[in-house]
Parts: C-alpha cells; structure tokens; sequence
C-alpha cells in the first residue's frame, strides 16, 4: 500500500455562520498531520463571512488543504460513498447548513458530503455557531444529532486559561478534530489533567 492510499482523508466544510477562523484553523491542524489527506469544500456564504472577518486572503487559506472542492460540483468525488473518507467536520456550522443536514437536502457539495458521511457511518463532527437558539435550531440538533452527527457548539473552555482568541479557536477545534479519531498534538488541545 503507498504512502498517500494510507493517509485519512478529512473533509473541511466552512459554512457562512461568523467563525471562519475555526475552519481555518482545522486545515492548520490538518496540515500539520502528515497522515492526513485534507478536502475543503466552502459555502458562497463563507467566502463572504471569511472576507469580513480574516486578514488571510482566500488564496492562502485554501493552500491550506490538500484538495479544495466547488460547492456547486456535486460529482465531486466526496459526494460518492464509493469514495473512501475517514470522516468531516463542518466549522464553522451556520443554522442554514445544520438544517439542511438534518433533513438531507442535498443541494450543493457540503451538505451532500455531510450527508454521504451520515449515511456511510462515518463521523461528522458540526461546530454550530448561533446563540440564543429557538426550538426549531434545537429540532435541528436533535435531527441531525438522531442521524449519526456531532453537535459541537465551540464553547470556550476557560480552565485552559486561554491568553489569546487564537488559543481557544484553537483548543476548540482541537477537541473536535479528536472526535474523528485524530491524534491532534498535545500543545493544540489544553486539555484538562485534573486540579
């Protein structure tokens, strides 16, 4: 078996919601595992959040990723589950692409890599950003979450004692990427040792 046919393949899914940065930072933890193959699909509503609020302009963030995938290609080949991916997270995740997860309204190439992923029993991991939530957000949740997801809201965790919105974007991501069954680096994570 070659070096490339064992690496994991990870989808990056970067939807509108505010919080670009967390999806950028999983291509920067990504990239720094070598036994990771990365592929990036972003929203038209992404690549507008992602003008508003990085300093990185477009072209050096999807350099971060091994494969970038058109959202409008769905004949791209993560939308098959002939296509062998280890799994996908979404970050971050806007309320618009976590409800159409949740109902498998696969109309572009993120929600059908999200739904491919379900179906094939792989992990999805969804780092849902919108605050407060009505019901209907928390039906979605629900749905997406009875479906096989992950919902991962990127709460920060202050016992880290984060000094910087860098290091909690990157503790956050960090814990996610572990729920695909990455060995993120210890110096990513914070994680907690006990008192």
């Amino acid at each position: 078996m070659s070096k490339q046919a064992e690496r994991k393949r990870i989808i990056v899914g970067i939807s509108g919601a505010s919080g670009a940065l967390y999806g950028v930072e999983a291509l920067k933890l990504l990239r720094a595992m070598p036994e990771v193959e990365s592929h990036l699909i972003i929203s038209e509503g992404a690549r507008r959040t992602m003008a508003l609020e990085l300093d990185e302009p477009l072209e050096t963030i999807l350099s971060l990723a091994d494969v970038v995938h058109d959202n409008a290609d769905l004949a791209a080949p993560v939308a098959s589950g002939s296509f062998p991916v280890h799994g996908m997270i979404v970050a971050p995740c806007s309320v618009r692409t976590l409800s159409a997860i949740a109902r498998h309204l696969a109309d572009n190439l993120l929600i059908r890599a999200a739904d491919v992923t379900l179906k094939e029993r792989r992990p999805l991991v969804l780092m849902v950003r919108e605050t407060p939530l009505h019901a209907g957000h928390i039906r979605s949740m629900a749905l997406a979450c009875k479906a096989g997801a992950v919902i991962f809201p990127p709460v920060p965790a202050l016992y880290a004692r984060p000094a910087s919105i860098a290091e909690m974007v990157r503790h956050s991501v960090s814990r996610a990427l572990s729920l695909l069954g990455l060995a993120v680096p210890d110096d990513a994570g914070g994680r907690w040792t006990g008192a």
